[in-house]
């Protein structure tokens, strides 16, 4: 993948780094930034030497840090010998990156590149793979600019002309090729997807999507619900690939589950747009489940379920449903912040959990209706459709070949079996 043959997996050993940040005026933001850089660091494989904070009115166009504070960090990374990193915790211009890489030494790397080395380490099945290499490629691409003279065959002037193309056009023609050839091979997923989605939408099985920020306890929700067996660690971007399973609940609705990958503050839009057919989940679900860490700290849990809910509204598209669930109340936890009609639980240790279930069981029982239905004889085969399409309560057949039965029924449902109502509760 071409990012990493950049930056290389931080993965491969553990990689010494220097955070950096520049803070334009809310110094509150920028510690919470860098302690979720501080974060994504060490899931890649890194540990973090030391943080470097600039008060500045406005990043710098040339360095984004002024030019002696960039030598500060030269000074201290050389004095140190063992340091191979500095990431920078905003997203910095190919000119920024090579002027910064000059003046301090080592290799400099930006948030979204490490973001996207995690997810190339964490990307499981092809349609991740490809949706990484796409995101990877599109931030790549203007990134060879900085790179000219040494891609270059040609240079300019008398006797250097001739045929061909510079080896920097060739690598822009390359990756331009590479990521059409990518999205569609991702769009043929996404017409397979959505024929399935369709068949699936003609039965009665209501789908809910679980979302939240980056390890707040998606996936081990998932898990404890469904036995699903998927990763669950205490780190950022644990799961990337989107799984689902089916959960049946005592009372005998069946709810389909689908985990995906998690928000982050100041996620690129076009990490996003990479993400798109993965993130089409939240759109066609018919429940959001919105889970939230309980035991963080009141102003980052603040911020974190603001860009929960941001994404939320963005992605959606549309009013849906959605269960507000506070997970690792298993902690020490001031349950003061928490609102009266949200759900408490601990994922991993199953504590509130069934409240969930009935709230969920709830949400889809709330667009049915229980209705009373006669079959006679000749229409006996439509038992079959309200077993399809229905959730029968109790059946009963009548000596003269008839059939009673009552069912929670969608009301497009009702309307094709209306002519065998006999008792709408």
């Amino acid at each position: 993948m071409l990012l990493n043959e950049e930056t290389k997996t931080l993965a491969e050993k553990k990689v010494r780094g220097v955070l950096v940040s520049v803070c334009t005026g809310d110094s509150f933001a920028s510690e919470l930034s860098l302690d979720e850089l501080e974060n994504l660091l060490d899931t890649a494989g890194g540990i973090t030497v030391a943080r470097v904070v600039q008060n500045l009115d406005s990043p710098n166009a040339k360095t984004y840090i002024g030019t002696g504070k960039a030598k500060e960090i030269a000074e201290y990374i050389a004095a140190d010998g063992d340091i191979d990193l500095v990431v920078f915790d905003n997203e910095l211009s190919p000119s920024q990156l090579n002027n910064l890489e000059e003046l301090i030494g080592v290799r400099v790397i930006d948030r979204t590149m490490l973001i996207l080395d995690i997810f190339a380490l964490h990307a499981v099945t092809g349609e991740g793979k490809m949706q990484v290499e796409i995101a990877c490629l599109r931030y790549t691409a203007p990134r060879l600019t900085g790179k000219g003279k040494e891609l270059s065959r040609l240079g300019g002037g008398i006797g250097t002309r001739g045929p061909g193309e510079s080896k920097l056009e060739s690598d822009r023609r390359h990756i331009k090729r590479r990521i059409a050839a990518l999205e569609e091979e991702l769009k043929e997923m996404e017409r397979t997807r959505l024929t399935k989605r369709a068949a699936r939408d003609k039965k009665p099985i209501k789908s809910a999507v679980i979302v939240g920020y980056t390890n707040s306890g998606k996936s081990t929700l998932l898990n404890y619900l469904t036995d699903a067996g998927i990763l669950a660690e205490n780190k950022l971007f644990a799961t990337l690939d989107p799984t689902t399973r089916l959960l049946t609940t005592e009372g005998g609705e069946e709810i389909l589950l689908t985990d995906t990958v998690g928000f982050i503050d100041g996620l690129p839009h076009h990490l996003i747009k990479a993400f798109k057919s993965t993130l089409d989940e939240l759109k066609f679900a018919d429940i959001i489940i919105s889970v939230t860490d309980s035991s963080e700290e009141d102003s980052r849990r603040r911020r974190k379920s603001e860009v929960t809910r941001k994404l939320i509204d963005e992605l959606c598209g549309e009013d849906k449903p959605i269960v507000q669930v506070f997970n690792k109340i298993d902690k020490a936890v001031d349950r003061d912040f928490i609102p009266a009609n949200a759900v408490e639980i601990s994922a991993l240790t199953g504590l509130g959990v069934d409240r969930l279930v009935s709230a969920l069981e709830g949400i889809v029982r709330g667009g049915r209706k229980a209705v009373c239905f006669k079959f006679p004889r000749s229409a006996a085969g439509k038992m079959s459709s309200l077993y399809s399409f229905g959730e029968v309560l109790e059946t009963e057949y009548n000596d003269d070949g008839s059939i009673s039965a009552k069912a929670y029924c969608e009301e497009k449902e009702i309307g094709r079996l209306a002519e065998y109502i006999v008792e709408n509760e």
